[in-house]
């Protein structure tokens, strides 16, 4: 399996006991805010960059947060193929 590197855009800020309960499912992302948009940067290992995403916004949803966006970096799609 390969890591695969992207960030989840989040639709608000989660509360410390969100956070809690977010950390409580995810274990390879970070949760931040940077510039005041909420954030979950993800490093995740998957077969494919797509299955890696799939399962984060699964995680991040089933917790209750809307994500509004993801962000890859393109050197992460190049190596993704």
């Amino acid at each position: 399996m390969k890591e695969h590197s992207f960030t989840l855009i989040l639709a608000r800020d989660p509360s410390d006991d969100e956070s809690d309960l977010l950390y409580g499912k995810i274990d390879d992302g970070t949760i931040s805010t940077i510039a005041g948009v909420p954030q979950i940067s993800f490093h995740r290992e998957s077969d494919s960059l797509e299955s890696a995403i799939r399962s984060a916004l699964s995680d991040v949803q089933s917790s209750g947060f809307p994500v509004s966006k993801v962000e890859i970096e393109p050197n992460s799609v190049l190596q993704a193929s």
